[in-house]
């Protein structure tokens, strides 16, 4: 079967990770849809963990339109519900987290005084108006970290107010076509109100003043759930479409075949040498940096050692023992991945590069010694895989404690019983795909619940050691079952059978994105976004 590679990628990340969170580096990757999905409805589910409050006193009327798309009027507070959403997914994104200050964001500060500077524009991808607030040109090569003329308020808006039109576009397309909802939406719905619930009463304040704190005085418990439900309901409808895309072999090939680069791996060995001069450090302890007779000295030593290194392999002897044998470092990737504009990237991938083929290249002051062994396109199967997650109990008695490892090792035991007894009730029953995917909706404590506990198209090491080892056991059928424990609990294990090679899923997820694209924006082409001033001024 074939899914949504997007509504995986918000279930889950890829790596030795969590399969509930095992994608998020894959959806790092293939980011390239809006941030509607990626930022809306990411905010909307996770509100209930957010713990700063930025409280307010001004009171957002509920009922001052603020916006009017494609006919239907919204409200100040709905479009506050947005606005906010997307504020706090881009804050708590990892792209740009770490960088909020390079990017002229100051959380607390108010967005409205923020001018956006041409380094965050960059970025962005937004286009600039041609002129600043004074009037006068901005030189964003000059000075990366100018003014732009454009507010952050500015920017978080246009994003809320985007967001609004494509989910009334798409809400509009579902109903016309007599789209059924799957069971899931109302499940995660009612999930998200009670864990709303249950973070206002832990923080010992009403469902209204939680809300108030973190989207605004308007944003009622009515409007943050009808809102809830719009994104969920959008974000169902939009899986369904991606879900409908199949393509040919012939198509994979033609795809693959146009972008080679992006879906090959590579295998090489390298080693590196660092050519930068050391700085020194006087008698007073200040730091003396290298003079450019002592940098230029340093640079040929390591040119001087990555040439001795080559030519010592090209008389046939072994690079690591030599890399030893000169002080550089040696590694070897047996499964490298392509990055556009990296000096070795580009030598590996020269469409004239054969196995054996050795040379000496520079980046900057590192130098490297690089053999190329192989060139390849990932030919293993992928798997599809439903499951569901008993999670740990939480203990009573601290790490390092007396008691804690017979705490940990009961609360195991009690996760894997409970398990057991899941996986028996599901036996007792039906026992189809069908009737597991229905428990897993009702029991699982994994995000997957949502989709019957499905996971398609994993790659062998994507998941954790004892879930991966199970899913690629060799002797693996479609219909086996069992219970698997992990550092995350215990497991409800059901194999729905074999799926496309790496390669194939890759090739068709960027094709499912390509379409997508072009679905938005056919579904918006004719939706129009009228502002209403006099409620837009209560925003932000």
């Amino acid at each position: 079967m074939s899914a949504s590679r997007e509504k995986q990628n918000r279930q889950a990340a890829s790596g030795q990770a969590d399969p509930k969170t095992a994608r998020e580096a894959q959806q790092r990757r293939e980011e390239k849809r809006t941030n509607l999905l990626y930022g809306v409805i990411a905010a909307a589910v996770l509100v209930a963990v957010i713990a700063s409050f930025v409280w307010r006193s001004d009171f957002i009327p509920k009922t001052t339109t603020a916006a009017t798309i494609d006919g239907e009027k919204y409200t100040a507070a709905e479009v506050e519900y947005y606005y906010q959403t997307a504020y706090r997914n881009f804050v708590s994104n990892s792209q740009y987290s770490y960088f909020l200050s390079y990017l002229g964001l100051n959380t607390n500060a108010t967005l409205k005084s923020q001018s956006i500077n041409s380094t965050a524009a960059a970025m962005l991808g937004i286009e600039l108006p041609d002129a600043d607030a004074e009037g006068e040109e901005a030189d964003s090569e000059a000075d990366p970290l100018a003014p732009t003329g454009m507010t952050w308020h500015d920017y978080f808006l246009d994003e809320a107010l985007d967001n609004m039109r494509v989910i009334q576009a798409a809400l509009k397309a579902a109903e016309a076509e007599g789209f059924q909802y799957p069971a899931g939406v109302q499940a995660q719905y009612d999930d998200n109100m009670d864990a709303l619930k249950a973070v206002a009463a832990a923080s010992g304040i009403s469902v209204s003043q939680y809300l108030k704190g973190n989207f605004g005085a308007g944003v009622t418990e009515k409007v943050y759930g009808e809102q809830l439900m719009r994104v969920l309901r959008y974000s169902a409808y939009a899986d369904a479409y991606q879900d409908s895309l199949t393509y040919s072999d012939s198509e994979l090939e033609e795809a693959y075949g146009a972008d080679r680069n992006t879906y090959d791996h590579v295998s090489y060995e390298v080693v590196s040498f660092s050519g930068a001069a050391e700085s020194t450090t006087d008698d007073e302890g200040n730091t003396v940096e290298p003079t450019e007779e002592e940098a230029a000295a340093a640079l040929e030593a390591a040119q001087d050692l990555a040439q001795t290194v080559l030519d010592g392999f090209q008389d046939g002897g072994d690079l690591e023992e030599l890399a030893n044998e000169n002080d550089g470092t040696y590694s070897k990737n047996e499964n490298g991945t392509y990055s556009a504009g990296s000096v070795m990237s580009e030598w590996l991938y020269d469409s004239a590069r054969k196995s054996g083929d050795a040379s000496t290249l520079a980046d900057g002051t590192v130098q490297y010694v690089v053999v190329f062994h192989d060139r390849f396109r990932d030919e293993n199967p992928t798997i599809d895989i439903r499951h569901i997650l008993v999670s740990l109990g939480t203990g009573s008695i601290a790490e390092g404690e007396e008691g804690y490892e017979d705490q940990q090792a009961q609360l195991k035991a009690d996760a894997h019983a409970k398990a057991e007894e899941l996986l028996a009730q599901w036996q007792s029953g039906e026992a189809t795909e069908d009737s597991f995917a229905a428990l897993a909706l009702k029991e699982s404590a994994d995000g997957s619940k949502y989709d019957g506990g499905l996971y398609t198209e994993v790659y062998q090491g994507q998941m954790v050691t004892e879930f991966n080892d199970w899913c690629f056991d060799t002797a693996r059928q479609s219909g086996d079952t069992g219970v698997v424990d992990t550092q995350y609990g215990s497991h409800v294990m059901y194999f729905s059978g074999v799926n496309a090679a790496r390669w194939q899923t890759q090739v068709a997820a960027n094709l499912r994105t390509e379409a997508y694209a072009a679905w938005e924006e056919d579904l918006v082409k004719d939706v129009t976004v009228q502002r209403s001033e006099s409620g837009l001024k209560h925003i932000g």
